[in-house]
């Protein structure tokens, strides 16, 4: 990320509020990430030392930032839900 002042994309239609916008890529902040994904906070710091996610800070704060690609990504992933696997049974010949 570069040293230039993020600036601040207008709200989204899914009404997720102000992005941030670094180097013409968006980024959501831990609220808008969970929100996002539908889980605690607690659950995004987890999935982020899981490895899931990637987190990135924001300046010299301690605040955290999610590529909203990423994200959408894990909610796509998510939504996805298990593939439709045959029974054994039809598997097995006679």
């Amino acid at each position: 990320m570069s040293a230039q002042a993020p600036r601040h994309a207008p709200a989204a239609s899914d009404s997720l509020g102000a992005m941030v916008t670094l180097d013409g890529e968006d980024f959501l902040t831990v609220e808008e990430a969970a929100r996002l994904l539908g889980v605690k906070r607690e659950t995004l710091y987890a999935y982020v030392s899981r490895g899931i996610l990637k987190s990135y800070r924001q300046g010299m704060k301690r605040q955290r930032l999610y590529r909203r690609a990423e994200v959408e990504a894990l909610v796509r992933l998510d939504r996805g839900g298990t593939p439709d696997i045959p029974p054994a049974e039809s598997w097995i010949r006679d």
